[in-house]
């Protein structure tokens, strides 16, 4: 897949699928033309959301800091915005890019692991792209 510098010099789609979960973002950006595939990963520093036990805080591994930022330029570019994933990082993303790029309209549903196949396959399906 492209890194996201590649997508966001080379895009013209405005509209994009984003799965996204603590580790990874895959970003479909689609439009008439074709699907344009990124991927963004989060740079933590364990590929776990929790401390083992009897450590000292709330248990929760430090978030990074520039992963929702990467997100956010590599789909800058969108007008519409699909938001899929489990857990609660698909709302994370959806607050960021909402206070980020208020004018992005912006959709949440929940997905599970989808394959990338059919991550483009809801995205066309809600985008009317079929």
């Amino acid at each position: 897949m492209n890194s996201a510098a590649q997508v966001q010099a080379g895009q013209t789609h405005s509209r994009a699928v984003v799965w996204i979960d603590h580790l990874t973002a895959k970003i479909f950006s689609m439009g008439l033309t074709g699907v344009t595939p990124t991927i963004v990963h989060a740079h933590r520093s364990s590929p776990h959301l929790h401390h083992k036990a009897n450590t000292i805080g709330d248990g929760r591994v430090e978030e990074d800091p520039s992963f929702l930022e990467q997100v956010g330029k590599a789909v800058a570019p969108c007008r519409e915005v699909l938001i899929l994933g489990p857990g609660a990082e698909k709302m994370v993303l959806h607050h960021y890019l909402q206070s980020v790029y208020p004018q992005m309209m912006l959709r949440l549903e929940a997905c599970d692991h989808p394959t990338d196949p059919e991550i483009i396959a809801l995205g066309r399906k809600h985008f009317r792209l079929e």
